[in-house]
């Protein structure tokens, strides 16, 4: 297997039961680790992450970079990914656990020439045992050129991608709440070969409020800023454009938290029914 770096962003929310965790989930307990591990400190932290930094740091093999101020995901993953040296990296966040074999089931696709491979999830609030929802994928390249015209066609904390390929596609855009959406449209129309895994890699962690968070003007904001981009740049047609306004507008995110939770479940069981090829395209 190739060299690989895995790449974190810390910032003041987290917690630092979460983020040990989250960490050794994707080093000590993975079946195929990370040769390297660049993590960005986003800004002060609470003690508890500040002294297990410190104690990160200590191993050789980890990078930690500080900033002073908090600066957001965007800045934070980009400064990362400038300061590695390896052509493949994995991505995690600190709250989030990923299962023993992620890696060592995502890196032979990456080996065999696709440009970024992400997988399922299975949603948790408190207790990663209990799963509250699972979020299925799609798995080739043409399903997914297809569902990105309308949603993120990848999870973002399950992603393991070619450096050389983000770069290319211009890195994490500087829009708040939405850093990813973009950079795999970019990606698409530069040309990327992608593909999922259709099984669930990570456990991703929702807490409570998941769904008051999924609304409001902040979002609403941000997503009408992703839509005109990708008009813009020619990945949506007017149509999709309109179509994608309406329902991942206003209309989403200004409805009331219990509709927004059940129209939420209900998309992802239809996405979960439909049939699904079991071989990359």
């Amino acid at each position: 297997m190739v060299d690989f770096t895995l790449l974190m962003a810390v910032y003041a929310n987290d917690n630092e039961s979460f983020v040990r965790t989250a960490y050794d989930s994707v080093t000590v307990e993975q079946t195929l680790a990370p040769t390297k591990v660049v993590i960005v400190r986003d800004g002060p932290v609470v003690p508890g992450v500040a002294q297990w930094l410190d104690e990160t740091e200590q191993d050789p093999r980890v990078t930690v970079i500080r900033f002073d101020h908090n600066q957001g995901l965007a800045t934070a993953l980009n400064t990362g990914l400038a300061q590695i040296d390896t052509e493949i990296v994995a991505r995690a966040d600190a709250d989030d656990i990923s299962l023993p074999d992620r890696f060592a089931s995502q890196l032979p696709l990456i080996e065999a020439g696709y440009d970024i491979v992400g997988a399922a999830i299975a949603e948790f609030t408190d207790d990663p045992g209990t799963l509250v929802a699972t979020r299925p994928v799609p798995t080739t390249q043409t399903a997914i050129e297809r569902d990105a015209r309308l949603e993120t066609p990848f999870h973002h904390p399950t992603v393991v991608f070619r450096r050389s390929a983000v770069l290319a596609a211009g890195g994490y855009p500087n829009l708040p709440r939405m850093e990813d959406y973009p950079l795999w449209a970019a990606m698409l129309m530069n040309g990327a070969r992608v593909a999922n895994i259709d099984r669930v890699l990570v456990r991703y962690r929702v807490g409570a409020g998941a769904f008051d968070r999924r609304g409001g003007r902040a979002l609403a904001k941000a997503e009408a800023d992703v839509q005109r981009r990708f008009l813009a740049m020619g990945f949506t047609t007017r149509c999709q454009y309109l179509r994608n306004r309406l329902l991942r507008g206003p209309l989403y995110r200004y409805m009331p938290t219990r509709l927004r939770r059940f129209l939420y479940h209900a998309w992802e069981a239809r996405k979960a029914r439909r049939p699904r090829p079991t071989d990359h395209d």
